[in-house]
């Protein structure tokens, strides 16, 4: 039986009250504040004020507690829009802005499909909307928009906690890089990605997720039966 299935233990308000929402939102709050290398049974009892035994009534094992953290953000998205393309973009930015309020739930999107009871609701939304197209279409579609989702708000997040490492924003980056960079394409060999690297127009982070949406947004757009 899956954790969502299973019932929790009878309420015990003494030595102090405990549940297994209680227990879900501490270790986000260990993981919103540390990483996910941060969330262990012992620093979520620790936190709550109880034996880490207890704990177990609750759930098994960090498996469970993962899927759970997973769940109790996709609370958080909400996906709307009117028909299909509305629908898909608003689950890609709505899952985005989870994930940048949630790092560590990057390092959780992908794989197998998430089955909690919000996950489920979304997932539910996401194909009414989608009720029109050809039944078969609907999976390639949703799991084509999560994976570039996943990709990323990876590559994003890795940005962000490469800065915090560093120091160094973006622009300081490529300021410390550039006169190697200058030095490679000046012998000639990448003329292509050196006009790409000085021609074209440099977007930010919002407007290159955005651009990669609308591209494969207009992919199964052009794929869809007219």
């Amino acid at each position: 039986m899956l954790v969502w299935e299973r019932p929790e233990p009878p309420n015990r308000p003494a030595p102090a009250p405990l549940s297994r929402e209680q227990i879900v939102q501490a270790a986000i709050r260990l993981a919103d504040a540390d990483g996910l290398d941060a969330v262990s049974f012992r620093k979520i009892a620790a936190e709550l004020n109880v034996g880490p035994m207890r704990l177990y009534g609750y759930i098994d094992d960090k498996a469970e507690l993962l899927d759970l953290m997973v769940d109790a953000v996709q609370a958080e998205i909400r996906p709307a829009g009117d028909g299909w393309r509305a629908m898909l973009q608003s689950l890609a930015e709505a899952t985005r802005n989870a994930a940048h309020r949630h790092e560590w739930l990057a390092e959780l999107l992908g794989g197998r499909p998430q089955l909690g009871p919000h996950a489920l609701t979304n997932g539910e939304t996401v194909a009414a909307a989608l009720r029109d197209l050809d039944v078969d279409a609907v999976m390639p579609m949703v799991a084509a928009v999560n994976a570039y989702v996943t990709g990323a708000v990876r590559r994003e997040i890795a940005e962000r906690r490469a800065e915090r490492a560093t120091g160094l924003d973006e622009r300081g980056w490529q300021a410390a890089r550039g006169p190697y960079l200058t030095r490679a394409f000046a012998t000639g060999q990448f003329p292509a990605l050196s006009t790409v690297v000085h021609d074209a127009t440099h977007l930010d982070a919002d407007q290159t997720f955005q651009a990669g949406l609308r591209f494969l947004l207009d992919g199964i757009a052009a794929g869809l039966p007219s």
